[in-house]
């Protein structure tokens, strides 16, 4: 998923072309927008940490794009792809070291298993919309 803030700031582009020239294939990409009740049940996980509200509230201020990926070991080299949460530890070059702003605004989302990508792909996307 790119965040609201990598939207808001014009980096779906170089985003996406980062993906793809790792060796992504997209086979679900939309751009949309969580409600609150859309980013609580996403996040809910997360729902008694002190930063839940402040979660919520960034993930709903505007739209979103989400994808689903596929390649061999995608899960393990999405993460890193997309660094450490904390842009500032992240690796040079990866999409949070290029894009993120902070660590509660890393511009991007990504699953950290196959069974978590399962579940947030049925999230956001119906069957007919994978291709």
């Amino acid at each position: 998923m790119i965040k609201p803030d990598a939207v808001e700031n014009g980096h779906i582009g170089a985003i996406l072309e980062k993906i793809t020239a790792a060796g992504f294939r997209i086979v679900a990409l939309k751009k949309t927008q969580l409600t609150q009740r859309d980013a609580e049940a996403f996040y809910s996980v997360h729902s008694e940490r002190p930063f839940f509200g402040e979660l919520v509230a960034f993930m709903t201020r505007g739209p979103i794009v989400a994808a689903i990926l596929e390649k061999e070991n995608a899960v393990n080299d999405f993460r890193t792809l997309i660094g450490a949460t904390n842009p500032a530890e992240a690796a040079e070059g990866t999409i949070r070291k290029l894009y993120a702003t902070s660590m509660g605004e890393n511009a991007v989302h990504g699953s950290d298993s196959d069974e978590n990508a399962a579940i947030e792909s049925a999230f956001h996307f119906s069957e007919r919309e994978i291709f």
